[in-house]
């Protein structure tokens, strides 16, 4: 039970922290697809959401998967709000795999969205997060 509570402590801490990532990742975009391609602003946010991307949300996704495997292996998978959630999760890995892209864009100076096409995407972790809260702990079906 003990190791079954730490693995909890720290599927939930990687959550937090990919979450805050998902956050900030799609602000960052919507204040960078403001700036002058190739002026010193623009290199600055190419920076930050380099490091944003591989020293927060990167390796917080796989230890969010990681140890939300290993308690929904301990668990079990029959509770149909756990697949619920593990969908909204693939969602939102989905979600990261195109945030990851569309840096790489950013990067090489390519980028046509605007700002406020990242303002929306932005609302999909938040949504997201709404959704699997509540099924994780109020369990509807």
């Amino acid at each position: 039970m003990t190791l079954y509570l730490w693995i909890k402590a720290l599927h939930l801490i990687a959550v937090i922290f990919w979450m805050a990532g998902m956050f900030m990742l799609p602000r960052y975009f919507a204040y960078h697809a403001e700036a002058i391609k190739g002026s010193d602003e623009d290199r600055k946010w190419i920076d930050r959401e380099r490091k944003l991307l591989r020293i927060i949300i990167n390796p917080s996704m796989i230890a969010t998967w990681i140890f939300g495997l290993s308690l929904a292996a301990s668990y079990g998978f029959a509770e149909a709000w756990l697949h619920v959630k593990l969908l909204f999760v693939v969602g939102l890995t989905v979600l990261h795999i195109m945030l990851a892209r569309w840096r790489k864009v950013f990067e090489r100076g390519e980028n046509v969205r605007s700002s406020k096409f990242y303002r929306m995407i932005n609302e999909i972790p938040t949504i997201s997060t709404i959704i699997i809260v509540i099924l994780v702990i109020v369990k509807p079906f």
